[in-house]
């Protein structure tokens, strides 16, 4: 529980807490809200009262068990978050019962030689993992429920570093970021994935500059967020590519200046877009996970300088769709979380949010509000194409 400032209620420190959480217990299976047991954060943990979550397409895809190897359960996805402190665990710097954190899929831990370097924001600990379902220190799990057909507690694994469909989570202190207390935590929530994303997709892997064009396949979240950041950076034209038209009028809002419809067009992507900006865009970001998609994304860039940066979660066993030939003249990079170093990097972001020096549209990507009983609902409306991010409140 709370108190009436957001701030975490005294007496449950080292005391396993026991709340309602949306368990997955096998593919496609509605999401069950029900009570879970929440251990004590362990060495290097804290444990976190979640105040909103919300619904990624990472969700949706692990939800429906897409990759067999992602099929562990009972389970609690999620994470995308917000929330306030409520424990830590034995050394832990830098984080406090009452502070505001945003949950990261690929935690920092400011230690090792990845995260002291500036070529990446991967950690040679706590980077993302979709196939990880335990915490780092004991390989344990910190969730627990009364099994249905024994009646005996059985553990409930963890997703992405996070598990955030529930109202208490416990997370490795490095995959949390303490942020500025006046930052809306409903908005901060969207910082946890899909804007983070998007927007350091435009800023930090390929540091759009300000006149130059850009085309964006996907106009999901990430896909909006990479155009949001473009603007902020100043392209001049930024083309929009999906196959539902119903989201060009959402892109407009987001600094999309122009709109390819796929299935409509009589010839290929890249040559539409080819023609549209004189021989291929600057920058294409790649925002489906499909290869076909991918392909185009990059033939759309200029030759010479063109460069594609790729943000799809693509199926194993799929390959990269290009003969090494065509790398001449033309780059393709991956980015993970907008190359942003969470702990490190994300702070700032929000200082800077919060002062009016960044203005990141993040009230045009929440489409709907719910309260988290309403979870499988909100699931429905992202599968259906009918919202961008759906903010349960808990």
């Amino acid at each position: 529980m709370t108190n009436g400032n957001g701030g975490v209620a005294g007496g449950t420190r080292g005391k396993p807490i026991k709340c309602n959480a949306a368990v997955a217990w096998g593919p496609g299976v509605p999401l069950s809200v029900e009570e879970v047991e929440v251990a004590p954060p362990g060495p290097l943990e804290v444990r976190v009262k979640v105040l909103f979550t919300s619904i990624c397409h990472t969700d949706l895809s692990a939800w429906k068990g897409e990759n067999e190897m992602h099929r562990k359960y009972p389970r609690i996805l999620g994470h995308e978050a917000a929330g306030v402190v409520e424990s830590v665990g034995e050394g832990v710097d830098g984080l406090a019962p009452g502070d505001h954190v945003i949950p990261i899929f690929t935690g920092e831990c400011e230690k090792c030689v990845y995260c002291k370097s500036d070529k990446t924001n991967l950690c040679g600990t706590y980077r993302v993992d979709p196939f990880k379902t335990t915490m780092v220190f004991d390989n344990g799990t910190r969730f627990s429920l009364v099994d249905r057909n024994s009646g005996l507690r059985q553990p409930v694994y963890h997703f992405l570093n996070t598990s955030t469909f529930t109202e208490y989570t416990v997370l490795d202190a490095a995959c949390a970021v303490k942020i500025n207390p006046k930052a809306p935590l409903h908005k901060m929530c969207l910082l946890s994935c899909g804007i983070s994303t998007g927007v350091g997709a435009a800023w930090n892997s390929a540091d759009v500059s300000a006149g130059s064009t850009v085309a964006v396949f996907g106009l999901g979240a990430v896909g909006l967020a990479v155009a949001e950041g473009a603007r902020l950076r100043g392209a001049a034209r930024i083309i929009g590519v999906d196959v539902n038209p119903a989201k060009f009028s959402k892109g407009k809002e987001m600094g999309v200046t122009d709109f390819v419809d796929s299935r409509t067009c009589d010839k290929p992507v890249h040559e539409v877009i080819s023609e549209m900006a004189d021989g291929g865009v600057d920058y294409s970001f790649e925002c489906t996970g499909i290869s076909d998609v991918l392909r185009e994304a990059f033939l759309s860039t200029h030759d010479g300088w063109g460069l594609t940066v790729m943000l799809g979660i693509h199926s194993t066993p799929k390959m990269v769709p290009l003969h090494p030939m065509e790398l001449y003249g033309r780059r393709i990079i991956g980015c993970v979380f907008g190359d942003f170093k969470g702990k490190s990097q994300l702070p700032n972001l929000v200082d800077k949010c919060v002062s009016g020096e960044v203005n990141i549209n993040f009230d045009g990507f929440i489409t709907h509000k719910m309260p988290f009983s309403d979870i499988n609902k909100a699931f429905q409306l992202l599968e259906e194409g009918k919202s961008l991010r759906c903010l349960l409140n808990l």
